[in-house]
Order: structure tokens, then sequence, then C-alpha cells
């Protein structure tokens, strides 16, 4: 065995668990081998710990790693829940800490967080399922602009992401993500406009923190950016974006001062949207898609940056704290 040991983190029982696979395989096909020796540790969708095939536990595991790069994505990878578990075991790892990944991954705590620095957020509402969701929905058909936006206030890659028009349709989209157990609702005014999202990494090229080039994200015709248009590949994703320099400029701005008022570190990818009211935020990505069709490799990749390296300098970081 050879180099620092790197456990991979992929799977898990979440609604992302096949994006997360091939994040991890990517990660792992990825890693500097002259520089590390991988170990590919699945979690499947009941949460239980496999590796080499095996079923274990994380104690086994983690005991023989030297640090974890995170391969997961969505609730338990994103939501802060395996990292107080690694941190509970003392394993370095990267992506942002337990508390700060669950306030990102809350799409409605981290829209109030970063509107304090005075970054455009959408007129939202959350619904809880202790609410009385028929009055708030009500309230939200009476006072809204149509159609609405309608989110898992706790998943990710637009799973769950909806626009209705009307009460009954909201009521009814609502009420089935309570029942598929979101947790809670944000219903959003829409924005009309062209997504951008902006990945930044921590100590790189030595400025503190370093801003990837944004993409700009044109959907298929009649849809929005969603879980389909983000994996089909139907989407047209241009890197560098082909915004005004002001645009470009405020965009990148934008993202470090999500990435600095979420507490994040490492790095993170934060999504907008450009519109002719401004640019609005909304959301942030702790440990965005790293997949073949994901837009952080691609911004990597138009600054001149391998995956290999970038890899070296997330674990790099991880060790360090």
């Amino acid at each position: 065995m050879r180099g620092t040991v790197v456990g991979v983190l992929r799977g898990g029982p979440s609604r992302e668990h096949e994006v997360s696979l091939k994040t991890g395989h990517a990660i792992l096909s990825n890693l500097d081998m002259d520089r590390f020796t991988p170990r590919d540790i699945y979690i499947d969708k009941a949460g239980l710990w496999h590796e080499r095939g095996v079923p274990t536990t994380p104690d086994r595991v983690l005991r023989n790693v030297d640090v974890v790069v995170l391969g997961l994505h969505g609730e338990y990878g994103e939501d802060g829940e395996v990292q107080k578990l690694l941190e509970r075991y003392g394993i370095p790892y990267t992506g942002s800490d337990s508390f700060s990944s669950y306030l990102a991954m809350h799409k409605f705590l981290a829209k109030e967080r970063v509107t304090e620095r005075g970054i455009l957020s959408a007129r939202s509402q959350l619904i809880e399922p202790s609410a009385d969701i028929a009055a708030i929905v009500a309230e939200i058909n009476r006072t809204f602009p149509q159609p609405v936006v309608v989110k898992p206030v706790k998943w990710g890659s637009s799973v769950g992401v909806s626009f209705t028009h009307g009460y009954q349709p909201l009521l009814e989209a609502v009420q089935k993500l309570l029942d598929e157990g979101a947790g809670g609702v944000l219903v959003e005014e829409r924005i009309k406009g062209t997504e951008a999202t902006v990945g930044v990494i921590e100590n790189f090229r030595d400025e503190v923190l370093y801003a990837l080039p944004p993409v700009e994200i044109i959907p298929p015709d009649a849809d929005f950016f969603s879980y389909d248009a983000k994996y089909s590949g139907a989407t047209r994703e241009i890197c560098p974006a082909r915004f005004p320099k002001k645009v470009t400029d405020e965009l990148i701005r934008l993202a470090r001062e999500a990435h600095e008022s979420l507490g994040l570190r490492h790095y993170s990818r934060s999504d907008f949207i450009v519109s002719p009211r401004g640019i609005y935020y909304l959301e942030t990505n702790t440990l965005p898609g790293l997949t073949t069709e994901s837009l952080m490799p691609k911004s990597l990749a138009a600054v001149g940056v391998s995956y290999p390296d970038f890899l070296s300098h997330l674990v790099d970081l991880a060790m360090k704290k």
C-alpha cells in the first residue's frame, strides 16, 4: 500500500443515489495513484456500508483510511449527517462541515443567510408538515404572481421541482412532496431569465477563494434545469458563459459571497438566475456533482485544471483541517 489512503464514499440513502455512484466512479478513476491508495466505500439505499462488496460498518472502514472524499449527494450526504459521523470518528473529509452542510442544504435557511449579505433571492414561503397547508396555499395563490416554483426544501439535483398555476395544482404539488417525505416545501416566485452556475475553490492558484468561469445553462425547450435535463445530455452548458463582463464579474462576486456567508469550506457551486430584474440566488451545492456530465468538471477544464489535480487539491485541503 502506498501513499495516503483515501476512502471514497458513494451511493447513500438518497434520491440522488445513482448520480452519486457516477460521481464516486469519476473520483476513483481520477485520483492520482502515485499519491493515493483509493478505497471504494459503497453505501446502499438502506444506509448499509460496503467495502469490496461485503457489508461492513463505518467503524471498520474508517479505522483504515486517512481521509474521505465525499462523492455523496442529497440527503445524508449533503445535509450534515455523514459529516457528523466523520467528525465523531475524527476523520478528515472533503467539503463543508456538518453545520454548514445542513445550512446550505436547507434552501429556505440558505436564502435567509445570503440575503443578509444583500444578495437578491426570489420571494418565497416555507410550508412545513405541521402547518395549515390549505390556508397557506390559498394565501400564496392570492398574493404571488403565477406560476410559482414548488421545491422540496432539502432535496438536490432539482428532484421534485415543479411549476404550478392556481390553488388546486399547488395544493396537490405541496401535499405530494410532503407525503413523499420532503420534510418541508419551498414555494417561490418564478424569476424568468437565464440560469448560471459558478464554482469556487479555496486556496487555489494563489487566491483565497478562486472562482471558476460561470457556466450558462440552456435547458431544452419548454423545460427548466430539471433532474432529467441535468443528466440526459439535452441541456446546453456553455463555459465560459456568454454574459457581458459586468454580469460575469457580478456572478463571481455573488458566488464568493454565498460561499462565505454560509460558512462553507474547500469548494462549492452556487446557482443563479440572470434576469432583467437582476441576478437572483437559487441555491448553493456543497458537494456539486463530479460526473462526466456535471458542471464543475467543465468549469475546471475551461481554465486548464485537470480532474486529478483538482482532487489532489481537495485532499490536501481536507488533510490540513
